[in-house]
């Protein structure tokens, strides 16, 4: 098989488009974001007799929080969102969409049952020349690439 350009390989993401699905207009754009893992946990089993290891076996798949930051804007679809998820989740299946500098896209995750759990508005320091920012963590229950 051929192996990608380099170009390919390695394409700078430079922001992050947000859609509650089956929503089709983005509610944000985001230049960070982290919590794009999982991780399949393991119960040791330590089977009598055989000392010369141990057998590692599957149990559930964990999967962090979704945090995106972004510059603060006018919209204010993810702090009602947040609002609304106060008296019970407000879940959505969500889509996170990466771009490129030639605005093509790289590649989107979605995640199940989603809802904001926590919204961190913006910090203040009139001596600092900063961007103001917001943060939103969205949980869920799984992470799917295509």
């Amino acid at each position: 098989a051929d192996m990608p350009a380099k170009e390919q390989m390695f394409t700078p993401a430079i922001w992050f488009e947000l859609k509650l699905t089956p929503k089709s207009a983005p509610i944000g754009y985001f230049t960070e974001v982290s919590g794009l893992s999982s991780e399949l946990e393991v119960m040791t089993y330590n089977e009598g007799g055989k000392n010369d290891g141990v057998h590692k076996l599957p149990t559930r798949m964990k999967h962090p929080n979704l945090v995106l930051k972004r510059g603060v804007t006018t919209v204010k679809d993810l702090q009602q969102w947040a609002q609304e998820s106060c008296m019970g989740p407000d879940r959505k299946e969500i889509t996170l969409t990466m771009y490129n500098e030639q605005l093509e896209k790289i590649r989107i995750w979605s995640f199940k049952n989603a809802y904001p759990v926590k919204w961190t508005g913006p910090s203040f320091n009139s001596a600092q020349n900063t961007v103001a920012t917001e943060v939103i963590e969205i949980a869920h229950d799984g992470i799917q690439v295509s």
